[in-house]
């Protein structure tokens, strides 16, 4: 039977912590289940540490650090891998980057601009030099290479998370990069619909009053957490974990959903767009 996975421990932060962990845990001879008992977390969580793909949170890096004797080690590199992960991001977001790792389901109301798991790099850069006018260029880079890591989520054919997303048609309608850009962006979504790797849905613009005429919401759920539903403002983001607001959010998603155009004539409507932006034909 092959042995675990090496780890390529220059990779960044996250795996050259997890890399070291798992070097250590095997010095002292533990299993996983071994390391974690008495804590509150199992066996797969502190795997998916060892491999760089989820945070220690800092109860665990403690309970670690005693079993493994190793002086407070793992405490204190618990903030370097919450710096890393967060590099190019807001600090109100943190807890929603490492959270849609972990997702089952991922569901975005975007009336605005495009979700940020969705934008292609040329569309991200346009946001950000919009929104961070008198910011620096490298500062820009870091915050543009940071939406192209989180969009790698739905590159993997995995089908993890299953992500819906509706849009609104003026997001497909107003034009932040020139044309062949913008049909890139437009490309980008059909390609991951056409892969059956996302959902889609348009609300057209003369839909109507809808539950949804207020703000943006991002609603996840997960196999071992309860839900969580994050909203976001221009330099502002909030997560929603109360049980009851939560449930007010998913009952306007729902109604939101039956608003927007049927998943065919969304896509339609965005291979449309597309040939529109690239003949510069485009319509108001």
């Amino acid at each position: 039977m092959p042995g675990p996975k090496d780890i390529d421990g220059s990779a960044g932060v996250p795996t050259f912590y997890g890399k070291e962990l798992r070097w250590k845990r095997e010095q002292a001879g533990l299993t996983q289940p071994q390391l974690v008992e008495g804590s509150f977390y199992g066996h797969s969580h502190l795997s998916e540490i060892e491999r760089g793909e989820r945070r220690m949170p800092p109860d665990l890096a403690a309970h670690v650090d005693t079993v493994l004797k190793t002086d407070g080690f793992f405490s204190r590199r618990c903030e370097d891998v919450r710096k890393a992960r967060l590099r190019g991001h807001a600090a109100y977001f943190a807890k929603i980057l490492e959270a849609e790792k972990q997702a089952l389901t991922i569901e975005e109301w975007a009336p605005t601009v495009f979700p940020g798991l969705l934008q292609t790099e040329e569309y991200a850069r346009a946001i950000v030099e919009a929104t961070h006018p008198l910011e620096a260029a490298e500062e820009v880079e870091i915050k543009v290479k940071g939406r192209a890591a989180r969009a790698q989520l739905l590159d993997a054919d995995h089908g993890k998370p299953m992500y819906w997303a509706v849009l609104h048609e003026f997001v497909l309608r107003q034009q932040v990069l020139p044309g062949e850009e913008m049909a890139r962006q437009f490309d980008r979504l059909a390609e991951l619909v056409l892969r059956r790797r996302i959902v889609l849905q348009v609300v057209p613009w003369n839909a109507g009053a809808h539950p949804f005429m207020i703000g943006t919401a991002m609603l996840m759920t997960f196999a071992d957490a309860p839900p969580l539903v994050y909203t976001e403002a221009l330099h502002s983001g909030e997560t929603i974990d109360d049980p009851a607001l939560v449930q007010q959010y998913r009952a306007s998603y729902d109604l939101l959903r039956a608003a927007a155009l049927p998943p065919e004539a969304s896509l339609a409507m965005i291979q449309a767009a597309a040939r529109e932006f690239r003949s510069g034909k485009q319509q108001g």
